[in-house]
């Protein structure tokens, strides 16, 4: 009990964190620039410049009507967080906005970057608590399940919609591209919050020679152990087993060159390794 109560006073302080880190994106980079980010955070950036509510305020109208829709379809707790997501949000730039905060660039290429950095980095540590920052992913939780459509592609067409009211609003192409530029950013960094910057590659080796004599050389040179897996071309004429090994991106080039000199007809396919648990 003492260990849950840890880990959920560790996702609150990701959460409010978050929350924190995005709204200051929102109101030093993004909103003076009038770049939008994706989301129910976009829809308000876009609203602000054409009403005289405020941006916390706005966070909250949009969000209100699918926040009791949260607790039907995806859970008590996950909608209590997210309801203490979207009120810290919009507490967060209040008093941004009160304090006056003004913005740090005007300078579109750096206040797009920096904003959607900022943006990701919130969205990352309010994910990682296990909340939502808002209308935008409840939207397209829900579409995924009722419907059987990929939860990114709801998201994606959300954002495409926040894009193309950019460009009605403020009567700008240009900006609707800036716009883009920072959803990009932004989830870039929720990947890099989520996943973490992972330093290792995996690598699978196939050949027609025994791999058996390869795998001593890597673990002898490299240090590193890995899987051999039996198998067969797909014509079934000869034999190729393939090799799976997690190698430091620093030691790929050594590897590569084992490899080749033990069979130059060697295959290798190098993935990213985006996650790695032990």
């Amino acid at each position: 009990m003492n260990n849950i109560f840890k880990t959920e006073i560790l996702n609150y302080s990701y959460i409010i964190l978050g929350c924190f880190i995005m709204a200051f994106g929102i109101i030093a980079f993004l909103s003076p620039n009038q770049i939008a980010t994706g989301g129910t955070a976009g829809l308000a950036i876009v609203f602000h410049s054409i009403t005289n509510l405020s941006i916390g305020t706005l966070m909250i109208l949009i969000n209100l009507p699918l926040i009791g829709i949260s607790v039907k379809f995806l859970g008590k707790t996950f909608a209590l967080k997210t309801i203490i997501c979207i009120l810290s949000l919009a507490f967060f730039t209040f008093l941004l906005d009160y304090l006056k905060l003004k913005a740090l660039s005007n300078e579109l290429l750096l206040s797009t970057l920096y904003g959607g950095i900022s943006v990701g980095i919130g969205l990352g540590f309010i994910f990682k608590g296990g909340a939502s920052a808002g209308g935008g992913t409840i939207l397209a939780k829900i579409i995924s399940q009722k419907f059987k459509v990929k939860t990114s592609n709801v998201v994606l067409a959300l954002d495409t919609v926040v894009v193309v009211l950019v460009a009605i609003t403020f009567n700008s192409i240009e900006l609707a591209l800036w716009s883009l530029i920072s959803i990009f950013a932004t989830s870039k960094l929720i990947d890099t919050i989520l996943t973490g910057a992972s330093s290792q590659k995996i690598v699978h080796i196939s050949s027609s020679k025994n791999l058996s004599i390869l795998s001593k050389l890597i673990s002898d040179q490299l240090g590193i152990k890995g899987t051999i897996v039996k198998g067969s071309e797909l014509g079934e004429t000869e034999n190729k087993d393939i090799i799976f090994i997690l190698v430091e991106k620093n030691k790929l080039s050594t590897l590569k060159q084992i490899a080749l000199q033990f069979d130059h007809s060697v295959r290798m396919i190098v993935m990213e390794a985006s996650e790695v648990s032990s």
